[in-house]
């Protein structure tokens, strides 16, 4: 039984792409609190959400992780490294040999880490040339896994969330429903029982005309990839000024929840 939760991360982890009624993010790692807080008695469970959107894995290891070793949490959730394999000429042999550094430390000082392969991006635009690098490092994630006995939230092997209705208008972050099937998904590894099958197909889709994906990919090139590629350029971070959620209330967390329905 889990009594205490810290996830730490970047964007994916932060939840952006799954606004809340007030505009602030839910996410992914939001949503599986509650589940985790929905088996402990009322008021004891804690939770923590340090991610912080467009960091790389040197700036969540500095920032995060010697938070979340403080609060030796019962639970660490380890999501990192996937902005650091989008960039040019980065290797994911070195990347991840930084990364067991990073989950060497964590597993010496909280119960459980549980880490995360990358998505499968073969059908989003920009990364899918970038699919081999991502499948390299997921393999070392797994190996890293194996050897400090971690649960792997495998999100390559996650087929619902090739489907376009999993992600945001961005292309890049999950749809509300994206990090709903990935909180399901991380329940399942932990052995939750859980109120729906993240592998629940999609109701069919009507097919869609040359002309309406054309426009599509017009819209979200201007609206989206052209300041994605601005930021980068200028060497800015969409998580320059942002702050981590930081400890949140699962019974909060509900009711943003339940105030979207």
């Amino acid at each position: 039984m889990i009594g205490s939760y810290v996830a730490v991360g970047d964007s994916f982890t932060e939840g952006v792409g799954d606004p809340g009624p007030d505009g602030a993010f839910v996410g992914w790692a939001d949503r599986f609190a509650v589940l985790l807080a929905d088996r402990r008695p009322e008021g004891d469970f804690t939770y923590s959400n340090l991610a912080v959107r467009g960091k790389l894995l040197d700036q969540i290891v500095a920032d995060q992780l010697p938070r979340a070793r403080e609060l030796a949490p019962d639970l660490v959730s380890f999501c990192a490294g996937g902005n650091d394999i989008i960039r040019p000429g980065t290797d994911p042999d070195e990347v991840a040999e930084r990364f067991e550094r990073a989950v060497a430390g964590l597993t010496s000082a909280v119960g459980t880490v549980l880490v995360t392969t990358g998505f499968d991006t073969r059908g989003v635009p920009v990364l899918k040339h970038l699919r081999g690098k991502i499948a390299t490092y997921n393999g070392h994630v797994r190996a890293i896994a194996d050897r400090y006995g971690c649960p792997v939230l495998d999100l390559w092997s996650l087929k619902t969330v090739q489907d376009r209705r999993a992600w945001g208008n961005d292309r890049l972050h999950l749809s509300p429903e994206g990090h709903t099937r990935v909180a399901l998904r991380a329940g399942q590894v932990l052995g939750l029982d859980i109120p729906a099958d993240p592998d629940q197909p999609w109701p069919p889709l009507p097919p869609r005309g040359t002309f309406e994906v054309r426009r599509d990919d017009i819209h979200w090139a201007r609206e989206y990839l052209a300041p994605w590629i601005g930021r980068r350029l200028r060497g800015e971070s969409s998580g320059d000024r942002v702050v981590a959620k930081g400890t949140l209330s699962p019974d909060d967390i509900k009711m943003r929840i339940e105030s979207l329905v």
